[in-house]
């Protein structure tokens, strides 16, 4: 079998680490400059020919230079003669690039999934896309993993007396509806108007929640804007508590400011697909280096990745029988 290779750009070699750690692999040197021009140079200082490599770049801020450094490794590796060259993106941030909403405006999502492409990866392995369907938008096979059951593990020890699982909005329901099922607690979801980016306003909530602690889903966390929203109007009917959960704790701007500030918030619980704040002692963090591990033992060895979702997304489970079975054939 062909021997695995990992590397990591600048955006969180701590997380290449603990992956390499789990697969028994040392983690690849890279070398990347900056010319006065400006203009970046990556190179890879191990061997790639006829190996399969992985690189490891969650597109985090500063998000422009974090994906050019992938596209220059990933061309690297192309130009060394790898035999597969798998993208590992845990945090694809222009999956929120995914719809024409506006009048000629650009659709980022497709755009950065045909530079990746083009680069020259065979394969993107990505976690909790903010948009599922951008997973469409590349034309290479896409593995998209889920921190649901990572985050599950962390409630599951817990008091969840009296809780209910809340989605900021309804089109996260269907992943809280995922969650809530895992840990056997009703759903609600907040019905949400966004005005800007960092703006949003929740009219109303959907489902029982007076009187209960929530538990708060979202995939990303970015101003937490959506989140404060949330977590007054939850406040104003009847919630006690609430625990805040998300895959991706990216915490810009004052998110950090006004979710430890916030007299709701119990506890804030993220994963490592992106670097964690500094000077946040109280931030609990669960990593997901070993789903990424096994996702890239089972694509090594030709295995099934879906077997990774089982008890966790019912939509990936195998199929119950085809419909020739149905039919008698």
């Amino acid at each position: 079998m062909r021997e695995i290779v990992v590397f990591s750009g600048s955006a969180h070699p701590g997380l290449a680490r603990q992956i390499c750690d789990r697969l028994g692999v040392p983690l690849s040197p890279v070398d990347i400059k900056r010319f006065s021009n400006d203009c970046l140079q990556a190179q890879l200082l191990a061997n790639c020919r006829q190996r399969d490599v992985y690189i490891v770049q969650p597109l985090v801020p500063p998000t422009q230079e974090h994906l050019m450094e992938l596209l220059l490794m990933i061309d690297a590796a192309r130009g060394a003669s790898a035999a597969q060259i798998t993208a590992v993106i845990p945090h694809f941030a222009y999956a929120r690039s995914d719809k024409k909403d506006a009048s000629r405006i650009s659709l980022g999502g497709r755009l950065v999934a045909d530079l990746i492409a083009t680069s020259g990866a065979h394969r993107v392995l990505t976690m909790n896309l903010h948009a599922p369907q951008v997973h469409g938008f590349f034309s290479v096979p896409v593995d998209h993993l889920t921190a649901l059951g990572v985050l599950a593990d962390h409630f599951r020890g817990t008091d969840l007396t009296d809780s209910v699982v809340v989605s900021p909005d309804l089109g996260n329901a269907k992943e809280a509806t995922q969650f809530s099922r895992l840990l056997g607690l009703p759903v609600a979801a907040g019905s949400k108007q966004r005005k800007s980016d960092d703006k949003v306003v929740i009219d109303s909530i959907v489902g029982d929640v007076a009187g209960k602690r929530a538990i708060v889903l979202d995939d990303e966390i970015a101003t937490g804007g959506s989140i404060i929203e949330l977590l007054d109007k939850l406040a104003e009917v009847g919630v006690t508590e609430a625990a805040v959960a998300c895959t991706h704790g990216l915490f810009a701007g004052r998110a950090v400011e006004r979710l430890r500030s916030h007299p709701m918030v119990s506890q804030v619980v993220t994963t490592d697909t992106v670097p964690s704040p500094a000077g946040w002692p109280e931030l609990q963090v669960r990593t997901v280096s070993g789903l990424f591990a096994e996702a890239i033992t089972r694509i090594h060895g030709g295995e099934s990745v879906s077997i990774l979702f089982d008890g966790v997304d019912p939509t990936h489970a195998p199929p119950q029988g085809s419909l020739f079975d149905k039919v008698g054939g």
